[in-house]
């Protein structure tokens, strides 16, 4: 398509900072909004999540693009990670120890495929 066509294909938005998507959808003749940011021309940093219409779809020059920043409940992002309630035990890992004794002290014979052999 040329600059002079009546329609354009909208670009990949998501994952684009806000002022590379206000950019990107400038340079192919579209308009942008967020309806989740009143603030939007203000808007330089947030990563764009989602978009309509979808990346590749034709639309006539001048049409709006909608894009969006914040997740809507339950669909995306990796969740909370940090911090984990309860913490794991500080001192690196540990193992349960044998009761002291006699370290060379004869135990129950075995053979050689590991079971105990009782007298």
């Amino acid at each position: 398509m040329t600059p002079k066509t009546p329609e354009v294909r909208v670009p990949r938005l998501v994952g684009l900072m806000a002022v590379d998507a206000r950019e990107t959808a400038r340079a192919r003749g579209l308009l942008l909004d967020a309806p989740d940011r009143p603030d939007f021309h203000h808007t330089v940093v947030d990563h764009v999540v989602r978009q309509y219409p979808r990346p590749g779809a034709e639309v006539p020059r001048d049409s709006m693009v909608y894009v969006w920043f914040d997740f809507r409940p339950g669909e995306g992002g990796g969740g909370v990670r940090e911090p984990r309630v309860p913490r794991p035990p500080t001192g690196g890992l540990r193992r349960e120890l044998d009761e002291p004794g006699d370290p060379y002290a004869a135990g129950p014979a075995r053979h050689r495929d590991g079971m105990t052999v009782r007298p």
